[in-house]
């Protein structure tokens, strides 16, 4: 019960679900669609830019990093009003299907540098390498989660205006992460951004994000009603 408390005070108990449903349908999109498309025809989609930006191993802290980031600014979300949390995880839920779609319909590649195994970071650089193949890469999922962190706070007066412009900062130094580590090109970053943009516009539609709405408070009444009478 006291753990039940600590989990509550963090994050309301039917916000819990949509961070769980964002968690693991990211990865389900992401290892879903590798394991689908992993052998199929990928396409390259370097531009001259690409070629000028140089591979800095060190941005691969910032790369590896940001996951504290999406976490604890997806919490910070999760506190937010029924609505702005529906809205939210829609578009969340909305990108990731979107980016499924094009996972598979347009698989696309990069090629990689050349790194010795000197030092702590080339060395990093190339476990980074080893974990994640070159593929999933337009749009960026890394730059789409860090903008979503920063969109979902943009605003938010309750938020301090100090944390919403480090959010902001941090989005922009993961996009710039994923050049300076060669695991995406510029486009994927444009896509990404542009991506989350567009499906948090779209989720403010009153068809998409009480549909999203409907569906949690459906699972809601059956989990936490299950719970009720299992206690009686």
């Amino acid at each position: 019960m006291e753990k039940e408390q600590k989990i509550s005070a963090l994050v309301p108990k039917q916000h819990i679900l949509p961070l769980l449903f964002a968690f693991t349908f990211n990865m389900a999109v992401y290892m879903g669609a590798r394991a689908i498309a992993g052998e199929w025809k990928h396409y390259h989609i370097e531009g001259p830019l690409d070629a000028l930006i140089p591979l800095w191993t060190p941005s691969a802290a910032v790369y590896l990093g940001c996951y504290l980031f999406w976490a604890l600014n997806y919490v910070l979300v999760a506190r937010q009003g029924k609505r702005d949390v529906c809205r939210f995880f829609a578009a969340d839920a909305l990108s990731r299907a979107v980016c499924f779609i094009i996972y598979l319909v347009f698989p696309t590649t990069n090629t990689r540098p050349v790194i010795e195994p000197d030092g702590f970071w080339n060395r990093t650089m190339l476990l980074v390498y080893e974990i994640d193949a070159a593929d999933n890469l337009f749009p960026s999922i890394h730059c789409l989660v860090s903008w979503f962190c920063y969109i979902g706070l943009r605003g938010r007066k309750e938020i301090p205006l100090w944390y919403r412009g480090a959010s902001l900062v941090m989005a922009v130094l993961v996009c710039i992460s994923t050049l300076t580590t060669k695991q995406h090109v510029v486009i994927d970053v444009f896509g990404g951004v542009f991506l989350a943009e567009i499906c948090y516009r779209a989720a403010k539609r009153p068809l998409i994000w009480e549909s999203y709405e409907k569906v949690l408070d459906f699972i809601n009444r059956k989990i936490f009603t299950k719970g009720t009478v299992d206690a009686g």
